[in-house]
């Protein structure tokens, strides 16, 4: 983590302002009796000093007066002696910024990103068990509206419904510095309702993804967002807007396939509603033993590997149901030639071959971010080839993320424009 003067949304920052209560104390006198010495008073009304309040407030950031502050910046605080804490932020003209608590307790992030080049005072207000309140304020000004700006896309969309092992994709449209991935990760909540223990992985210095710790529970509704406008992310560069995408969790459909016995059972919501016979990759090209996820679905297509394989080991071939498993091309696909061998011997080129009819049934019953998982082949599934989230341990998908890893004591996982997209690979196998 590194500490800059330019972000002004640290914990902690070099300056800090520390916020003097005056106590004004209106001290009466006597009006017309004087002891006949020097005019003199004869006595004091009202003389007792209020005690100052037990608790302390202080803003370390933004800092007073500070100029150029980004547009995301949160109010971060400290606080002593405190029963009661209360953050508000308003722009010159008294409007309040709607704004939660962060989850460290230490930080107020306001809903959305602020107004450039604007004036906004917070206020923290502590109460102390006395009732007497201390309050500190820090005025500052918003930054102009930077020229370099990162998009942040979702591959998912509002009300999406997806399988259970779908995991959430984030995309920036330039690299974030490791150095900054740890501010951006702050700023990514996601909600599930039911609360389900999860974590951001980051894949590439431009991709993040999410998943729980077991798959997704069935018909869950999840919520996620990255409060990514005005946040700083490197080298002048500065996110674009925030992002909220709500979606959807379906039945839980999982797939497995044993090679020994070319048989694939498919469960929904752990019953088993079908028992599938399948021809895998015969042994110059094996299937991958792994856990995939169904990455898109065409019901018609067309797999050309002349380009990758040559004229003489090339083909062209008309393909119903198909249901992409990676980007090196096996696909779960009918596949009426091979329908004689499906159930005891492996012909195909990688694919999971089934009959066109059990294919209909699975383009039917399956969506995107079903899970399914390959035994017993020659080859083990290579991370990265397809949506391998799942392909790891929960300690190896930890090591993901860029902020460390506690498991919450209450795991209520709040722990983010969706036009986001992955471009499939132009060479399936059959």
């Amino acid at each position: 983590m590194r500490a800059s003067q330019d972000q002004l949304i640290r914990r902690g920052g070099r300056r800090r302002v520390f916020a003097a209560g005056l106590l004004a104390v209106a001290l009466a006198f006597t009006s017309a009796c004087t002891d006949g010495n020097g005019g003199k008073p004869s006595s004091w009304q009202g003389g007792d000093e209020a005690p100052a309040p037990k608790a302390a407030a202080t803003i370390s950031e933004p800092a007073a007066d500070a100029k150029d502050v980004p547009a995301s910046t949160g109010i971060t605080f400290t606080t002593k002696d405190a029963v009661e804490t209360a953050v508000a932020l308003k722009d010159a003209a008294g409007k309040t910024v709607e704004g939660t608590l962060a989850a460290d307790g230490k930080t107020w992030l306001p809903s959305g990103a602020l107004e450039y080049g604007t004036a906004y005072t917070a206020t923290v207000t502590a109460t102390g068990d006395d009732g007497r309140p201390a309050t500190a304020t820090s005025t500052f000004t918003t930054m102009a509206k930077p020229g370099n700006q990162v998009r942040v896309t979702s591959f998912l969309g509002d009300d999406q419904v997806v399988g259970v092992g779908m995991p959430l994709i984030v995309k920036f449209s330039r690299n974030i510095p490791e150095d900054y991935r740890d501010d951006v990760q702050r700023r990514m909540t996601v909600t599930s309702t039911p609360a389900q223990e999860g974590i951001w992985h980051w894949v590439s210095p431009t991709e993040i993804r999410y998943r729980p710790k077991e798959f997704w529970k069935a018909d869950s509704k999840v919520s996620y967002r990255v409060q990514a406008g005005g946040l700083p992310m490197g080298e002048g560069w500065y996110g674009r807007a925030d992002l909220n995408v709500n979606i959807k969790i379906g039945a839980a459909v999982v797939m497995t396939v044993d090679n020994k016995t070319k048989r694939m059972t498919v469960t929904r919501n752990g019953s088993v509603i079908k028992t599938i016979p399948v021809s895998l990759g015969k042994k110059s090209t094996p299937s991958s033993s792994g856990t995939m996820i169904v990455i898109e679905k065409l019901r018609k297509t067309v797999f050309d590997t002349f380009e990758e394989l040559g004229p003489e080991e090339g083909y062209r071939t008309k393909i119903d149901f198909a249901q992409r498993l990676t980007w090196g091309g096996e696909f779960i696909h009918a596949a009426p030639w091979s329908e004689g061998q499906q159930g005891s011997v492996n012909v195909s080129h990688g694919c999971v071959n089934v009959s066109m009819a059990n294919g209909d049934w699975l383009f039917k019953n399956t969506q995107i971010g079903d899970p399914i998982t390959v035994k017993g082949t020659e080859r083990k599934l290579q991370n990265g080839n397809g949506w391998t989230d799942w392909n790891m341990s929960w300690d190896e998908y930890v090591k993901g993320s860029a902020l460390p890893y506690a498991p919450p004591t209450d795991p209520d996982t709040t722990t983010p424009a969706p036009d986001g997209a992955v471009t499939p690979s132009p060479t399936p196998t059959a």
